[in-house]
């Protein structure tokens, strides 16, 4: 058989069609850059999940432009907690960090898996900026850190975008960075640096719905709370021009959120939707479709997203799911339920729970019934201006505005301060929580399910507090500690008894190169 030789303009349609496919080979293997945008104490109180006291411009374009998730959760509504369960993929009584670190509570083992750590080996740069608030600092090996104080006094702002950028155009390689802002935690300072430019003030605004009390002596801290709200989203803006400059946005999947709810009564510290729901905006150019989703997510989810995104190597055992297949519309065979849950914030307000959600209905599990909370008068003196100043400071009656509530309300806030055994709520006929159905004989067959859920769940995630051995000696241990300053200086021995062996399966998914 006669073999025809291939003509140079063959060879050279086969050159480039060689070419064409290497290059649809590289660009479906490059990964993209990654960046974090975490608030502080911040609900879904922006415009674009219809707020209308919201000035929030910046978020609401990057709303506008990929996913915004309207039911989206953190595990746990505390700083730390929360953090470290982003960062790790775990929820807190999973990775150890079940207080603030301030107080010294930390991870169980300094080796567990995380975002910083599996990305390093995927060949990221890894970068924050802003305050990490997680024991121990060296778990989380991130290249550069940048203002590295929680920065509640609102200094050299211009720093953030300023860091960020610089870090950006460092290098052509994929990076992950983290930007954490300090608004909008309080204090509540009405204007920084001339931020935000026009602030609001107490006629303008009135208290977020799930308070269930808007006193007018209250407005002018809730209107400085949006003044910080609006001053981050100006900030954020700046970050988000910054990574424009530097020609990157088109290649960065870009994700934020808050860390928690607002520090408001029935917000921060609590299991209620104020102190859990979030905000949650995902962009990715060419990969994510604009779209609104009402699938329930959580932070927990951020891990194995981002390292599914980021071709690296999967942690195994982590509780949470990848966003991929949410990233464009249509249906999705998604979880039914979600899980939460709450220890402690500072040192002395132990307080544990359990919580599971599904579509419609809460479970709220309250392991020490019938015991005042230890949070309920922080929270209220908080709001009333004894505790660390507002802007304006403010002087309020709360026990004489909360006996002046209508009846459900006066339940809602005897219910927080001295919780039943169990907390079940309609979140379609009762969004903000007031009504408690856990012994309405009409919801018995929903309560078993979820009680039976939620047990499930805790034996699977092998929850330690299962064990009245271990609440009794861990209360017993938070109330050995003689004060907040002590208490910085704790060598805490819940490890010890939680889990004897601290091994990875009880304790936390290890990095597998450690």
């Amino acid at each position: 058989m006669v073999r025809f030789p291939i003509s140079i303009s063959a060879r050279t349609c086969l050159f480039f069609l060689g070419l064409f496919h290497m290059a649809l080979f590289l660009q479906s293997a490059k990964v993209p850059n990654i960046l974090l945008i975490v608030s502080e104490d911040n609900g879904p109180e922006l415009g674009c999940y219809g707020d209308r006291y919201a000035r929030t411009p910046n978020l609401d374009r990057l709303a506008s432009q990929g996913l915004q998730f309207n039911r989206a959760y953190v595990p746990q509504a505390g700083c730390s907690q929360s953090r470290a369960s982003f960062l790790t993929g775990l929820y807190p009584h999973q990775h150890g960090q079940i207080g603030l670190a301030t107080w010294n509570f930390r991870l169980y083992r300094k080796d567990t898996a995380n975002l910083p750590r599996q990305l390093k080996a995927a060949g990221y740069r890894t970068g924050l900026i802003g305050k990490l608030h997680i024991n121990p600092a060296e778990a989380f090996p991130f290249d550069i850190h940048e203002i590295p104080s929680a920065n509640f006094q609102r200094k050299h702002l211009a720093d953030y975008a300023r860091h960020a950028e610089a870090f950006m155009r460092a290098d052509e390689s994929p990076f992950f960075l983290s930007v954490n802002y300090p608004d909008p935690h309080d204090p509540w300072l009405r204007q920084v640096d001339g931020l935000p430019r026009n602030p609001q003030t107490g006629s303008e605004v009135r208290a977020m719905p799930y308070m269930g009390i808007d006193p007018p002596d209250a407005r002018e801290m809730i209107a400085d709370y949006y003044n910080c709200l609006s001053r981050m989203d100006t900030l954020v803006g700046d970050l988000l021009k910054a990574l424009d400059d530097c020609g990157k946005a088109r290649d960065t999947l870009v994700v934020y959120f808050g860390d928690h709810g607002a520090d408001m009564w029935r917000g921060k510290r609590t299991c209620y939707e104020g102190g859990l729901r979030i905000p949650l905006l995902v962009r990715w150019p060419d990969q994510i479709v604009p779209q609104i989703r009402e699938e329930l997510v959580s932070t927990i989810d951020l891990l194995p997203t981002l390292l599914t995104a980021a071709q690296a190597h999967p942690v195994e055992g982590v509780p949470g799911r990848a966003w991929q297949p949410l990233f464009k519309p249509g249906h999705v065979s998604w979880r039914s339920h979600l899980f939460a849950e709450y220890h402690m914030h500072a040192a002395n307000n132990f307080f544990p729970q359990r919580v599971v959600v599904d579509q419609r209905f809460k479970l709220i599990e309250n392991l020490l019934p019938g015991e005042v909370h230890p949070d309920f008068a922080l929270t209220l003196r908080k709001m009333a201006g004894e505790v660390r100043l507002a802007s304006p400071q403010v002087s309020l009656d709360y026990l004489k505005v909360i006996d002046e509530a209508p009846p459900n309300i006066r339940e809602a806030y005897q219910r927080m301060r001295q919780p039943p055994r169990y907390e079940l709520y309609d979140l379609f006929a009762d969004p903000y929580e007031f009504n408690n159905l856990a012994e309405d004989s009409h919801h018995r067959e929903i309560f078993l399910t979820l009680k039976q859920t939620l047990h499930a769940w805790r034996v699977q995630s092998d929850d330690p507090l299962l064990k009245s051995e271990n609440v009794a000696r861990l209360k017993a241990e938070v109330h050995g500690v003689p004060n907040k300053k002590a208490a910085k200086q704790q060598a805490w021995k819940y490890p010890q008894y939680f889990f004897p062996t601290i091994a990875p399966s009880h304790a936390a998914p290890v990095d597998p190169g450690s």
